[in-house]
């Protein structure tokens, strides 16, 4: 399998290039040039399955070129061992016809485990076949840096830098990510937002001359092909769960870089029924704006309850408009250009074809806080801010009954006290045991200013083998 640029000006490279290359060498994010696609009879077959047998099923035929099967198995038995259900990824019952898929049993409790903790063993078994060396640069708007530290802080032949807003994570997201010792883990707290810190990193990929030529960056972020491949498997385990390949899902995603929703519909062109797709978005709403009007159009980056969703600027996005406009890359590069200079909107006929599958929903952080209280209050179940907009949106979005609407538990309640207090629910979401300590932890980071320079010249001086 062959991967291309969103932006057709990159050579196409194999699976192994794309894991360690992360953004395309013309600003582009990589895609598979055709999916595999499952009949029905395929994913009917492929019903009790452990978790780790249905990834092997889902996610082999993107590699096989590079990883030998019984490696791969190998590699995800290892990955999904360390979660702490049996499923998983378990289904909550809500309602008659409606569940909550909990994708926060991994060791750093939120749905990055499930792509992070594979990245890091796919990342260890690459660079040792070449006996390359690697500077993993991610930014995280909470929960990607965390998982990536625990994913990949073992791997012999990595360096760590993530990059956080400072002062806008949850302590407990913080504490998860400056507490992990190592020498080559290193945490930088910027003083700007979210997009900052993604513009640096996209920004360091596209000119990596401040390295001086010594090594590469590698990317952590759900640009990097193999983040997004892990999570399409999560989709046919609820269908397989609920019915399916039988019946139709419906899910609703809290997503703010549009990354784990696209799994879905990667999913869904895989052969997998899947009728709808509901984007939960909060006050930073592009995408719900995109999707319900047509309009693409960056605005002020606001602070909410729910910060692993304050982002303004969607970069997987960019994957879904690559098919809405047949692969077209000349045509994305020109829209994306336009949209750094102000709004955009694309051809009617694109957009309402995205409106077959895709619908979205603002929630603001009273509606959040009124869904978390009414949740807890109708099931005794505690629902994080994230999930509790997923909540929202799937409720004010569904469009027929009968199909099941499965929201994406994105995090555990326990990393967002603030907003479990906020609505007014008087009970402590306890962490797990392996974290009962975090807060006796000794931290450890670095605060930047809002500068490329600073930070490129950070890692310059700190990585390892400089």
């Amino acid at each position: 399998m062959r991967y291309i640029s969103t932006r057709g000006q990159a050579p196409a490279l194999g699976f192994e290039d794309v894991l360690l290359t992360g953004l395309a060498p013309d600003g582009g994010l990589y895609v598979p040039e055709s999916l595999p696609h499952f009949s029905i009879e395929e994913i009917r077959s492929w019903r009790g399955l452990s978790y780790s047998e249905l990834a092997f099923n889902v996610m082999h035929p993107f590699v096989e070129d590079t990883i030998p099967a019984d490696d791969f198995r190998t590699m995800l038995d290892e990955t999904y061992q360390q979660f702490a259900h049996g499923a998983v990824a378990p289904l909550v019952q809500l309602d008659s016809n409606e569940w909550v898929m909990e994708l926060f049993r991994g060791p750093t409790l939120a749905f990055k485990d499930f792509a992070l903790q594979l990245l890091g063993r796919l990342l260890d078994y690459v660079l040792e076949k070449r006996n390359q060396h690697v500077v993993i640069m991610g930014a995280t708007s909470g929960d990607t840096g965390s998982a990536a530290i625990e994913g990949c802080r073992h791997c012999k032949h990595v360096d760590i830098f993530i990059l956080h807003p400072h002062e806008r994570v949850s302590e407990v997201q913080r504490r998860q990510m400056t507490t992990v010792t190592g020498d080559n883990i290193h945490n930088i707290a910027v003083r700007g937002n979210f997009d900052d810190c993604q513009r640096m990193v996209k920004a360091s990929f596209g000119d990596q001359s401040f390295l001086g030529g010594k090594t590469q960056l590698a990317a952590v972020n759900s640009i990097n092909w193999a983040r997004i491949m892990a999570q399409i498997v999560y989709y046919f385990h609820a269908s397989l769960a609920l019915g399916g390949p039988d019946r139709s899902l419906a899910f609703s995603v809290p997503t703010g870089n549009f990354g784990d929703i696209f799994a879905g519909y990667l999913a869904k062109q895989m052969g997998l029924p899947v009728s709808q797709l509901v984007i939960a978005t909060n006050r930073n709403d592009i995408l719900h704006r995109f999707m319900s009007g047509n309009k693409y159009e960056q605005q002020q980056l606001e602070h909410t309850l729910s910060p692993s969703m304050d982002i303004m600027v969607s970069s997987n996005f960019e994957r879904l408009l690559f098919d809405l406009h047949g692969r077209d890359g000349d045509a994305v590069k020109t829209l994306l250009e336009n949209a750094s200079k102000g709004p955009v909107s694309i051809a009617d006929y694109r957009w309402r074809q995205a409106r077959k599958l895709f619908d979205s929903e603002a929630v603001d952080d009273q509606a959040t806080c009124d869904t978390i209280r009414d949740v807890y209050q109708q099931n005794e179940y505690l629902l994080d801010p994230h999930t509790a907009i997923g909540v929202r949106a799937a409720r004010s979005c569904r469009r027929d009954a009968s199909v099941p609407m499965v929201t994406l538990a994105t995090a555990h309640p326990a990393k967002f006290p603030d907003a479990i207090a906020a609505a007014g629910v008087n009970v402590d979401a306890e962490l797990p045991a392996h974290m009962a300590d975090l807060f006796e932890r000794d931290e450890r980071y670095t605060v930047l200013d809002n500068e490329l320079t600073s930070v490129q010249d950070f890692i310059a001086e700190h990585w390892q083998h400089a």
